[in-house]
């Protein structure tokens, strides 16, 4: 890392402390202080700067931090947040503990939408991933109650006018089904609220079950069932990093990486236990 300076939310991003979104909210909120003033958005901070949250020193630039990214597949009724007023079940119950590092949710899965959460310790990786101008596809198994006919998509691979601006699908493929209810698979490349649902229901139909079967390279795939987890493997990771424009860590610490963590049928069997 160099001498010059570096936006603050990006350093601390880097460190896995949070994402750089999250990290924006703490300036906002005052949180966050450099050598003794409260930070602003674009402050710019180097390895001589003391940097503190709620009063805590933070030495992000000593710190050495360790990628991993899961693949986690979220059940129903399961919240996306570390803290819920109604006390529902969390993905956080199902991840593995870190001593030092924290999880962070790459996008999120609202209570009634299962499928792939990709959950990460770096945050400018989780950031880069969640960012529109990333254009990183999101597909969707779409269970839709209601006759569809070809009218309908259309209008929504033009795109419709919601609340919060225009959307559309990038694509919309049939998936099969009978009757009333029928499946197709669907992509789009932002992360907004209720997207997939609202644009939906923008034509008249309901969607009676969504998941998400894949995030960029990655795909939920049929091996990890509701509640667990899996390590992404070498391949997977760089084919994440590449969509997004970023560098794999250096060979020597991917080693000691594997030194520790073991291989064969003892750990991949390790990366799909579920925490009890």
């Amino acid at each position: 890392m160099g001498d010059e300076p570096e936006r603050l939310q990006k350093v601390l991003a880097r460190t896995g402390i949070g994402s750089r979104r999250q990290i924006e909210d703490w300036i906002r909120g005052g949180r966050l202080r450099i050598n003794g003033r409260t930070a602003t958005l674009g402050d710019r901070v180097t390895a001589d700067d003391r940097i503190q949250l709620d009063g805590r020193i933070i030495k992000p630039f000593k710190r050495i931090h360790k990628r991993r990214v899961l693949a986690y597949h979220k059940p129903e009724g399961v919240v996306c947040t570390r803290r819920d007023p109604e006390g529902r079940p969390d993905v956080f119950r199902d991840l593995p503990k870190l001593d030092k590092d924290r999880w962070i949710l790459v996008g999120r899965l609202d209570l009634n939408t299962s499928g792939l959460l990709l959950v990460t310790t770096d945050g400018e990786l989780a950031n880069r991933l969640m960012h529109p101008s990333s254009g990183v596809e999101r597909e969707y198994a779409v269970r839709i109650l209601g006759k569809v006919d070809e009218k309908l998509l259309d209008t929504l691979r033009q795109g419709v006018e919601l609340e919060d601006g225009p959307a559309r699908f990038d694509s919309i493929a049939d998936a099969g089904g009978q009757g009333a209810n029928h499946w197709y698979h669907v992509v789009i490349r932002e992360g907004r609220n209720r997207e997939v649902r609202r644009l939906w229901e923008s034509v008249g139909l309901t969607v009676s079950r969504l998941i998400r079967v894949r995030y960029g390279p990655i795909a939920l795939g049929r091996n990890i069932r509701p509640g667990r987890w899996r390590e992404l493997e070498r391949a997977e990771l760089r084919a994440l990093l590449e969509a997004v424009d970023m560098q794999e860590e250096p060979a020597p610490a991917r080693a000691h990486e594997r030194a520790r963590s073991g291989t064969g049928a003892r750990s991949r069997h390790s990366r799909l236990r579920r925490r009890r």
